[in-house]
């Protein structure tokens, strides 16, 4: 079924691998093979790719940096597509404006600014996503998020056409953009920024990770907060007065540190988490009137709803 696709992905000069183990891609380490994993580096060949599997009418999922993601452990059956190359650049085009490419980390991208003197990506620093996954997820911290900087996102739709949408029309809210709604893939977004002194921009990033490495279980894999923030709460707070911290499911576990992670404390399955999160989500609802809704992505919704039912 991918025979044509592999060709073509191969004589473009994409990396192609076949029943790649997601484990691999995931900070989570948890995931089943994908059918079919290509790694593009420029636009041509991600339209052209784009476009066949359109002909196609194929599955496919675009992973960034797979922070926030868990997937199922008999895998993803479709196509894997993981921007690199030129999707990787990070670039000045004013004197407080960076464009980002979707596949840079955010890592990069603060960097860059703090090497600039341009401060508004503090709160990003210790972020384990691409600049893609960030404003797809409209990610945030320390009171800020990306709608607070992004000013427009350039992407494709299945069919190959170009958009640049301004940030007005991205509608962003918590945890979500346009982007859940339209299937697009970002290719770059842009970001204003302020001008700012180098000591103080790196003394705050310096404060934000050290923030991070004291309250986050850095030392397990894990994707980040499992669970959105409930109104007027938080969700590690409604989960450690349930008395769970530590509470497991085979190998995944409610994070001592955080109760808002969950970990992969030694080879836990996508099934130990998922029923781990249900679980969380059953108690916590009966002892506080509160449904924590799920903020980690699962790719293979049929196991998400079958351990929903279970």
């Amino acid at each position: 079924m991918y025979n044509n696709i592999k060709r073509l992905a191969l004589k473009l000069g994409c990396k192609v691998f076949i029943d790649e183990p997601m484990s691999k891609h995931t900070t989570f380490k948890i995931g089943g093979p994908a059918d079919l994993f290509i790694k593009i580096f420029n636009m041509d060949s991600l339209r052209i790719i784009l476009e066949e599997i359109a002909n196609n009418n194929l599955n496919y999922f675009v992973l960034g940096k797979g922070s926030n993601l868990l997937v199922s452990d008999f895998g993803f059956r479709g196509i894997i597509l993981k921007l690199g190359g030129n999707f990787s650049a990070v670039k000045k085009t004013d004197d407080t404006k960076l464009q980002c490419g979707s596949s840079a980390s955010l890592a990069k991208a603060c960097v860059f600014a703090l090497k600039n003197n341009l401060s508004g990506l503090e709160f990003a620093w210790g972020i384990p996503g691409t600049c893609g996954g960030a404003a797809y997820m409209n990610a945030g911290a320390y009171g800020s998020d990306m709608s607070s900087i992004i000013t427009n996102c350039v992407s494709i739709d299945k069919k190959g056409r170009v958009k640049n949408t301004k940030a007005k029309d991205l509608k962003f809210s918590y945890r979500k953009s346009v982007f859940f709604e339209n299937d697009d893939i970002i290719l770059d977004i842009s970001v204003k920024l302020v001008p700012g002194d180098k000591d103080k921009i790196k003394s705050q990033m310096h404060e934000y990770i050290s923030r991070r490495k004291l309250k986050q279980p850095l030392d397990f894999p894990n994707a980040g907060s499992v669970f959105k923030r409930p109104q007027n709460n938080y969700a590690g707070t409604l989960i450690e007065k349930c008395g769970l911290k530590g509470k497991r499911i085979g190998n995944a576990m409610v994070s001592n540190k955080h109760a808002g992670f969950i970990v992969n404390a030694g080879n836990a399955t996508c099934k130990d988490v998922t029923d781990l999160i249900k679980f969380v989500q059953n108690d916590v609802f009966n002892k506080t009137g509160v449904f924590l809704e799920k903020e980690v992505i699962i790719l293979g919704e049929k196991i998400w709803a079958m351990s929903q039912n279970n």
